[in-house]
C-alpha cells in the first residue's frame, strides 16, 4: 500500500461537526504525548501534516486527515494531568460522542509508549473500545529508544498487560520508520477486507 497525497480535512469541536465518512475511518487515540501526530506524519511521509508538540495535550479537537483510501481521525489525548477538570470532562464527552457512532469507525489504533507499562487510562480506553465493540490494534510508539531485544520484551509485556496476543501490538518508530510496513499492511487489511 502506498500513500501519496495525505491531507488535513477539518477539525471538529462538537458532535455536529463530526465528519460522516464515505470511506473506511481509523481512529487514532492514546494518552497525551503518546506520539499520535508523529504516527500520522510517518504514514503521510510528511513532517508537518499533523502538528507535533513537546507539550502534551495539544490536540483538543478531533482532527480529520484524508489518506486517499481511508480517513484518519486524530482524537484528543487522554490522561493529561495539567488541564482543568472541566477541560478533561469536555475531552471525555467528545470521545464518548465520537465512539457512540461506532458504525462509522472501521478500526482504532491505540498508541502507547513502548517504554512504559499501560496506564489506567490506557486500560480504560481498551475497555471502552471493547464495550463499544470497536476493533483495535495497539501501536507501541517510540520503539527506536530501545534495542531490538528490548523491543520484543516490551511488546510481549504490553500485550500481556492489555490481555492481548503479541500480534495485536505493533512496535513503531516515527524516527526510524520501524514498523511502518507492518502498519500499512494492517491498514490495507482493514480497508480491503474489513479485517479487524
Amino acid at each position: 500500500m502506498e500513500i501519496k497525497n495525505a491531507k488535513f480535512v477539518t477539525s471538529a469541536a462538537t458532535e455536529s461537526q463530526f465528519i460522516r465518512p464515505d470511506k473506511p475511518m481509523i481512529a487514532v487515540c492514546g494518552k497525551s504525548n503518546s506520539g499520535k501526530s508523529t504516527l500520522i506524519n510517518l504514514l503521510a511521509n510528511r513532517k508537518g501534516l499533523a502538528k507535533t508538540s513537546a507539550a502534551p495535550g495539544r490536540t483538543r479537537l478531533v482532527n480529520y486527515f484524508d489518506f486517499g483510501g481511508f480517513l484518519l481521525a486524530d482524537l484528543p489525548g487522554y490522561g493529561f494531568a495539567a488541564v482543568s477538570k472541566g477541560e478533561k470532562e469536555k475531552w471525555a464527552k467528545t470521545l464518548d460522542c465520537f465512539f457512540a457512532r461506532k458504525e462509522e469507525i472501521s478500526h482504532a489504533f491505540v498508541l502507547t509508549d513502548i517504554r512504559r507499562d499501560p496506564s489506567d487510562d490506557d486500560l480504560q480506553m481498551l475497555s471502552f473500545l471493547n464495550y463499544h465493540i470497536v476493533p483495535f490494534t495497539v501501536i507501541a510508539t517510540k520503539s527506536d529508544k530501545l534495542s531490538r531485544m528490548k523491543r520484543k520484551e516490551r511488546v510481549r509485556k504490553i500485550a500481556q498487560c492489555f490481555g492481548l496476543g503479541e500480534g495485536n501490538v505493533i512496535a513503531v518508530s516515527g524516527l526510524s520508520g520501524e514498523g511502518k510496513e507492518e502498519l500499512l499492511k494492517k491498514i490495507s487489511d482493514i480497508i480491503t477486507h474489513g479485517e479487524v
